[in-house]
């Protein structure tokens, strides 16, 4: 049998690699990924719009010699089923190249190791002229003609990374400069987001400081673990020898959340639309909000997210794509996740209608009543049964037949269904959150004035205990029933 050699036509193939799909937010993170694995402890990304637009990201890892830098831009450097570092955040070795020409016509990589400076460039222009794969080879003249490359020359090690010729990012807007800026907001977010835990420093890996233009990015945790999330047990899974970290989370109620925290955690989708598993590659996150099919996202499952580590060996098993922002679970891991779904579904919604549960318990007396109708659907009532509405009419019963009729049009008149519209759009209703404690103090003090008794009024705050809204704070009864008893 004969063989031919058929290598890829460069100019047609480096046009095509420019249609993977990469999205702005996505292409500067694989820089960073690189950065990362350089053992960089500080990644700077600077976005110039005006006459000869570039954007840069200059890191100070450990820098490449002449032959790190060549396979580097080297299309198909290294084979996706090759072993790779366990701080490895690459698969294809097309990532670099790929990111940035999606973006760009031109990628230029220079690096430096102590006194040495190496310079490579990809033009599209060039090679579509020459129809080879022509990579040029930077002189020192022409290397401090690199934007930012004063930035680079100031440190002992690292590696800047500058795009040019900015044809994909400068299609279809007007107002180029309006538009970087919007670009840029998108870029901040998602960086905080994907690097979180590199960016508060995790223990197990190297905390990383990203700046755009010289701001900070802060770390955006979609877990609120600084908060009262609460984290249920880990489940570690075992795949071909490797451990896969199952850590699931349940998010606050909305009423114990800030504005500020609602809209970090829901982003432009809202917190129905975050819900779900987040996959994590060497602790980088690679896709989020979604449920993998395995259970379909609803109002009761939002405050659910579930944290799953896998590391790099396992990359075949995922089908992790090119552009490293999406990943499918084989059949032997959704097996595991499905009976961990079943769990933390079932406590967001506990989470989630925390009220509602009291309002069908036995124990407790509420305000309002949730009723089945025979011919099916559910309705809510005012409880005339609730003690202070009792006492009322108790006191004046002319007043009970007036009372009735305003109960019922409050019944009727409730606005659910934009209740249920401010509810997914994670409005916080002001309304549904709790009392402070020195409020229920008061009203219990008050009540207790007029006993005669210790037994009186211990009866009264057993009486109450069981009643809301006073029912959810056990510790403010204990405090009045150990003043009374030591009293």
């Amino acid at each position: 049998m004969r063989t031919k050699n058929l290598p890829p036509y460069a100019p047609t193939l480096i046009e095509s690699t420019r249609a993977i799909g990469y999205s702005l937010e996505a292409a500067v993170a694989d820089i960073v990924d690189n950065s990362i694995a350089a053992n960089a402890t500080s990644v700077g990304i600077y976005f110039f719009p005006i006459d000869g637009a570039y954007i840069s990201i200059l890191d100070n890892g450990i820098g490449m010699n002449e032959a790190e830098i060549d396979l580097a831009m080297q299309y198909g450097s290294k084979s996706p089923i090759d072993a790779r570092d366990t701080n490895d955040l690459g698969r294809f070795g097309l990532g670099l190249k790929t990111a940035a020409l999606s973006q760009c016509r031109a990628l230029t990589v220079v690096t430096k190791q102590g006194e040495t400076v190496l310079g490579r460039r990809w033009d599209i222009d060039h090679v579509s002229e020459v129809g080879e794969w022509s990579l040029l080879l930077l002189d020192p003249d022409e290397i401090l003609e690199v934007p930012e490359i004063e930035r680079l020359m100031e440190l002992a090690s690292g590696t800047l990374v500058v795009w040019q010729k900015l044809d994909r990012m400068k299609a279809g807007e007007i107002n180029f400069e309006l538009a970087l800026g919007r670009k840029i907001d998108s870029v901040r977010s998602h960086l905080a987001l994907v690097y979180h835990r590199y960016l508060s420093g995790e223990s197990g890996i190297t905390k990383l400081k990203l700046t755009i233009n010289g701001e900070p990015i802060i770390p955006a945790d979609p877990f609120l673990k600084n908060k009262s999330t609460r984290p249920m047990d880990d489940e570690v899974l075992v795949i071909h020898g490797e451990k896969i970290v199952v850590r699931p989370y349940i998010l606050p109620h909305i009423s114990r959340m800030t504005a500020e925290e609602i809209r970090e955690l829901g982003g432009k989708d809202g917190l129905r639309k975050q819900q779900g598993f987040y996959i994590y590659r060497n602790k980088r996150l690679l896709t989020w909000g979604t449920w993998f099919r395995m259970m379909r996202q609803g109002d009761l499952s939002k405050l659910a997210r579930i944290q799953v580590d896998i590391p790099n060996s396992l990359d075949d098993l995922w089908t992790l794509d090119i552009k490293k922002s999406s990943a499918m679970p084989p059949a032997e891991v959704r097996n595991n996740l499905e009976v961990i779904i079943d769990r933390i579904a079932e406590r967001s919604k506990r989470t989630w209608t925390f009220r509602g549960k009291r309002e069908v318990s036995d124990t407790t007396i509420h305000i309002w009543n949730r009723m089945k109708n025979p011919q099916g659907g559910i309705y809510y009532e005012i409880n005339r049964d609730y003690p202070m509405i009792k006492e009322i009419i108790d006191n004046d019963p002319a007043l009970k037949s007036a009372l009735n009729s305003v109960f019922q049009q409050i019944e009727r008149g409730l606005p659910l269904n934009q209740l249920y519209v401010d509810l997914n759009n994670d409005e916080q209703l002001v309304n549904d959150q709790d009392q402070a404690a020195p409020d229920i103090t008061a009203a219990l003090s008050s009540m207790l004035e007029g006993c005669k008794s210790k037994a009186e009024k211990l009866s009264i705050l057993d009486t109450m205990s069981n009643i809301e809204p006073f029912s959810s704070y056990p510790e403010v009864f204990d405090g009045l029933r150990k003043e009374i008893t030591n009293g």
